[in-house]
């Protein structure tokens, strides 16, 4: 029986090698010439890109499996061979940068040796972390066990882009979870090996060695770069961008458009927050190329084309499938029923300040303390201001120049992982000042190394900084059983405890993430996407009071012929304050007209969601998921002329708007019928909880997840009785119920 461990570790290299094969054709086929040692490692980056492309093109034809990329893996590494990249010949004749001191090789080397050892078993070590085992890996995993793409709507982490995650799932297929993150991890050594070059092409070999070891070592590239986060890979991504650049600006070698255009694309690719590589790579080889008169255009065409092909399938998917080619984010440009304007609101507003009460607190939280933006990259960054003095130099312009372009969007998440991508160009510039004093620079190097050994860290970093704890020799060999060690993994228990007590093809609601790519369960997140938002909205009704529809406002008016109705909002409010409409209820001489199929309903905003005004289930209501606004409308087209005169709107407590009703006959013309009410209270309909589960189970979900101390679990674990549903389960503190209900009369999941 082969060791798993030979499983990981094939599926990272398998992955890696084709990428970097493809990325030596590329820098081949262009007769680039670089520096030996620059050549190998610059070739990830480009041939990633590509790699990723070719699996997402796979996965759009269902051929996201096993066999599929070992064919295309193979495919890869034999054109390689047979072009003859392999070959120590080939680089032969390329110069190599002088040797350095045996000193300067000390001081890299050291620590980096003891880094590596550190960052590899964690890495080879069952995946644990948050969000690499939700929904980094979780959509990863769900990818292959379909084979391909599919289309998921209530998921707003499916319509990022995944370039990276494009890698992993090719690593998955061999290795599962550890794979991916030890490709993750291959990208980060890459990217300290590039520091280096850098530092080295320049003339600055110390700077190159000082600013490698800051990042490398930094505590948060460390957990980050050895799960299946992306963010130690962006930084490698947008590096190379700039790297890449800054050789063509030196030598305007045609050969370098080409990987340029591959990596800058790929920055978008990889993460949204990225896509300023792009304009970087089109400008600054503009600029190169200002003297080339047509030259300069088509140089330009080749960055550009070779960027849409690696970033352009990614918004053109979203577009396809969620109408929207910036989902989950932009949905006020774009409108859709899959993420609310309201919510994306609130989660920007969230992840710009993580709960600080001063943003001044940012420089000691993401080098020092990392008590609440997640992480920290050392006290040595704290010298990042000395920085300003590579102005006098023209690298440390660039580096600088790019740091702040890069970093331009920082603000809209300030966790501290999203400083990773930006943090090589600020240490660079850093270690160009700090390498002028070498005593200085060697004492920093060994000092920042201490510093974030992990034992270290916990004498003066918060202690539940994210960072690496321990090197999991025993887990990284899987001489101690990966269900063992994944049995401390606090949301990977759960995922395990759901897979044990549920059939195949269950489908969970849960309040918060679940482990999901340690279950083959369909697990739906309530704050996740529109639809599971409204859904769990239905739960709340059934025991938040405020929720139920116990106002009833009756608008009265002269009766007459109407072919259609609407409800007008008059009131401008200030968000998060929202207007909404359980029922909808159109009478004539105190008697309800009955609803009819040749009804045609509209709103504005979320037309979506209409028929839930008129559905007579207490537990729903169509709401505008936005701050209210005047004009704002919900509308009946009765298809013909009907006699009446009054609407009654069923609303719930938790509201204070303005509307008035309209009326148009035949001819079209609307006219105001009525903008004042009668107010009646009502007692709330009986067995709300059991309606609420009613429906709940027509979209289909079978299974509760409530977390204790999640909104509404003490209500479940009172009386689940009163619900209809039955507790099945409890791991972590996190219980189980499937729901008893069967789902309303002609509903379709």
């Amino acid at each position: 029986m082969i060791p798993q461990a030979v499983y990981i570790l094939f599926g990272a290299a398998f992955t890696m090698a084709a990428a970097w094969s493809l990325g030596m054709l590329i820098l081949r086929a262009g007769g680039v010439r670089l520096f030996a040692q620059e050549e190998t490692w610059l070739a990830f980056v480009p041939g990633c890109a590509v790699l990723s492309t070719i699996v997402f093109v796979l996965m759009c034809v269902s051929g996201g499996r096993k066999a599929v990329f070992l064919i295309v893996g193979l495919l890869i590494l034999a054109w390689a061979w047979r072009r003859g990249v392999m070959a120590k010949s080939a680089s032969a004749d390329l110069p190599r940068f002088p040797p350095l001191p045996i000193w300067q090789r000390v001081l890299f080397g050291v620590p980096f040796a003891f880094f590596t050892v550190l960052y590899w078993a964690n890495a080879m070590a069952p995946e644990m972390s948050p969000d690499g085992t939700t929904y980094h890996l979780g959509l990863v995993a769900r990818y292959l066990r379909g084979h391909g793409f599919e289309r998921i709507t209530t998921n707003m982490y499916a319509s990022l882009s995944e370039g990276v995650e494009m890698l992993y799932a090719f690593a998955f297929a061999f290795g599962k979870h550890s794979a991916a993150a030890m490709v993750h991890f291959s990208l980060t050594v890459t990217l300290a090996v590039l520091i280096l070059c850098y530092g080295r092409r320049i003339g600055k070999p110390l700077a190159g060695i000082v600013a490698s070891i800051l990042v490398y070592a930094s505590p948060v590239v460390g957990i980050d770069g050895t799960t299946a986060y992306i963010d130690a890979a962006v930084g490698t991504i947008l590096f190379s961008v700039f790297y890449l650049v800054q050789i063509y600006l030196e030598e305007r070698q045609a050969g370098l458009l080409a990987p340029i255009g591959l990596a800058a694309g790929f920055a978008f690719a990889a993460k949204y927050t990225s896509f300023l590589a792009i304009p970087y790579a089109l400008v600054m080889v503009g600029w190169a190329a200002r003297k080339l008169d047509r030259g300069k255009l088509k140089a330009v065409a080749v960055v550009a084309v070779c960027a849409f092909l690696v970033a352009v399938p990614w918004p053109a998917k979203n577009w396809i499938w969620m109408q929207n080619p910036l989902a989950p984010f932009f949905n006020a440009w774009f409108p859709n029923p899959y993420v609310h304007v309201l919510f994306e609101k609130e989660y920007r507003e969230n992840m710009a300040n993580y709960g600080l009460k001063d943003l001044k607190a940012i420089p000691w939280e993401v080098t020092v303390s990392g008590e609440h933006l997640t992480g920290f990259l050392g006290p040595a960054f704290l010298l990042v201001p000395l920085g300003l003095i590579a102005l006098r130099r023209r690298e440390g312009r660039h580096l600088l120049a790019a740091g702040l372009l890069f970093g331009a969007t920082y603000f809209g998440n300030i966790g501290t992982r999203f400083l990773i991508p930006v943090a090589p160009f600020f240490a660079l510039a850093m270690a160009l000042v700090l390498a002028e004093w070498k005593a200085l620079a060697v004492m920093i190097v060994l000092a920042h190394s201490v510093l974030s050994w992990p034992k270290i860290t916990y004498k003066y970093a918060h202690n539940y900084a994210w960072r690496l704890q321990t090197i999991p020799w025993k887990a990284a060999i899987r001489k101690e059983k990966e269900a063992d060690f994944l049995s401390r993994c606090w949301a990977c228990a759960i995922a395990k405890m759901i897979d044990q007590n549920t059939p195949p093809g269950s489908t969970i609601l849960a309040q918060n993430g679940v482990a999901e790519s340690y279950t083959s369960r369909n697990i739906l997140v309530q704050f996740q996407s529109a639809p599971t938002i409204v859904i769990n909205d239905a739960i709340y009704t059934g025991f938040i009071s405020d929720y139920a529809p116990i106002h009833h406002l009756t608008y009265a008016f002269a009766p007459q012929k109407l072919r259609k109705l609407r409800a007008v909002q008059l009131d401008k409010l200030v968000s998060p304050q929202q207007w909404s409409v359980s029922e909808f209820r159109v009478l004539s001489t105190g008697k309800e007209i009955p609803r009819s199929p040749e009804w045609r309903l509209r709103a504005n905003p979320n037309p979506w969601d209409v028929q839930l005004a008129f559905d007579n289930s207490p537990v729903t209501r169509w709401r505008t998921w936005q701050a209210a606004q005047p004009g704002n409308f919900l509308e009946i087209d009765f298809g013909r002329e009907v006699e009446a005169d009054a609407v009654r709107l069923e609303i719930s407590p938790d509201q204070n708007t303005k509307v008035r009703i309209e009326g148009a006959d035949a001819s079209g013309a609307w006219r105001v019928l009525s903008d004042k009410f009668e107010l009646k209270i009502v007692e709330p309909p009986v067995e709300l909880r059991r309606a609420a589960m009613r429906e709940v189970r027509t979209h289909g979900i079978d299974y509760l997840l409530f977390a204790e101390g999640d909104f509404g679990a003490e209500d479940f674990l009172e009386d689940p009785e009163a619900w209809g549903v039955k507790f099945v389960a409890e791991k972590n503190r996190s219980r189980l119920y499937k729901i008893l209900e069967p789902p309303l009369k002609g509903s379709h999941p």
